[in-house]
């Protein structure tokens, strides 16, 4: 995290408020289950094999589906060039809007799966050199390098150097409490918040990319 600038580190935060903000949607009309947070998901499987086979496929099922969004995502950034960032994003809002439409009509496990889609690609934005620099769904490896960040500090290192990695983890934090406090009023309407909030990103992205990731954009072809 620290290796990006304030730009890049706001949109970072952004996006993780958004996952926590889906996960959480999510977490409440499954039941218990995630759809960003796969070692959560994992544990759930593993529980299942040995308890409650039905909870061990739904797990495994999620699971899959957000890897399936990692390949598409990745798969759309090589293919798209330097619309990688706008386009994996309008991925995203088409998924979400697809799944607050099937989660409305009752289908809710078709509207889980297609949130995972959407998380999986969602890891996939700062993407470089075919790995994930950022993840922006998941907050154990940024609790611990926020953690570590800490301890060089007590030691008389860079005395801020975490805040970067906290700020990530309370954007995931707020957006689920935000996503939380938006079902019961919502329910999966919410989903079509994020998918704007998406296309909003996208096409910020298609104009102003070189300010984030210095690359050209379709204002400045070179």
């Amino acid at each position: 995290m620290i290796r990006y600038d304030a730009r890049q580190r706001s949109f970072a935060v952004c996006l993780s408020a958004l996952a926590g903000f889906v996960d959480a949607i999510g977490f409440i009309a499954t039941g218990g289950f995630f759809v960003s947070f796969m070692s959560g998901n994992s544990t759930r499987l593993a529980v299942g094999v040995a308890q409650h086979h039905a909870a061990a496929l739904l797990a495994l099922q999620l699971i899959a589906t957000f890897v399936g969004g990692v390949v598409i995502g990745s798969m759309i950034g090589r293919i798209a060039g330097r619309y990688r960032h706008p386009l994996i994003l309008a991925w995203m809002a088409v998924l979400l809007a697809l799944a607050g439409t099937a989660g409305e009509s009752g289908a809710v496990w078709a509207a889980a799966s297609l949130m995972a889609l959407a998380m999986g690609a969602e890891n996939t934005v700062f993407e470089e050199d075919g790995e994930v620099r950022l993840g922006l769904t998941y907050m154990t490896g940024t609790l611990v390098k926020l953690g570590q960040r800490l301890a060089l500090a007590l030691q008389g290192g860079p005395r801020w150097a975490w805040l970067p990695h906290f700020y990530l983890w309370i954007g995931l934090v707020g957006g689920a409490i935000t996503g939380a406090a938006t079902f019961p009023l919502l329910g999966f309407g919410g989903l079509w918040i994020a998918s704007a909030v998406l296309v909003a990103l996208a096409v910020f992205t298609i104009f102003r990319g070189e300010v984030l990731f210095g690359v050209a954009t379709a204002k400045d072809p070179a």
